[in-house]
């Protein structure tokens, strides 16, 4: 892995909120710590008879945050502040991940939902890219969507809500 590698991993760790993130591959195993606004990051190298098989990506949640990340608080924001929408009948899509939030598949393709849009399960509402790999996230539930919660390309939590469907 390479230094600049690290370095954005880093980066997106900080953003996303998360307290720690470990990653083992061929070789190397790397832990990022964040507490306080500080990132740390810990690189061991270690040596191997044989090659060791490649290690699925763990992350670990907090049990409880002491103070919820900015982006936490922006969903919750924008459903308080669209008063004609009444929240108690709709269904939220809540990210499954940490990772970058794509409405499309790519800056020049069309958006994979918009507002209004009759949805069934299996349909792709967005992309969640996570260590450079692409989920497509589908809805599980059939209706119409309401509100888009997540700003396209922006990062977004494990938990935190993407869209509202009217059932």
């Amino acid at each position: 892995m390479e230094l600049k590698e690290i370095q954005d991993l880093i980066k997106f760790v900080a953003k996303s909120g998360v307290s720690e993130v470990e990653l083992e591959s061929k070789g190397f195993k790397i832990v990022i710590k964040t507490g306080g606004g500080q990132e740390t990051a810990r690189h061991e190298q270690t040596y191997l008879a044989a090659p060791m098989p490649m290690m699925a990506q763990q992350i670990q949640m907090p049990a409880q945050v002491a103070a919820p990340a900015p982006t936490a608080e922006a969903p919750k924001a924008a459903v308080a502040a669209v008063p004609s929408i009444d929240t108690s009948n709709l269904i939220t899509i809540k990210s499954p991940m940490i990772g970058t939030f794509y409405r499309s598949a790519g800056p020049d393709k069309p958006l994979f939902v918009n507002i209004g849009d009759e949805v069934k399960g299996g349909k792709v509402l967005c992309i969640i890219e996570a260590m450079k790999l692409f989920n497509e996230i589908e809805c599980e539930h059939t209706g119409t969507i309401v509100k888009v919660l997540a700003e396209d390309g922006s990062p977004v939590e494990y938990d935190q809500p993407l869209f509202l469907i009217q059932p």
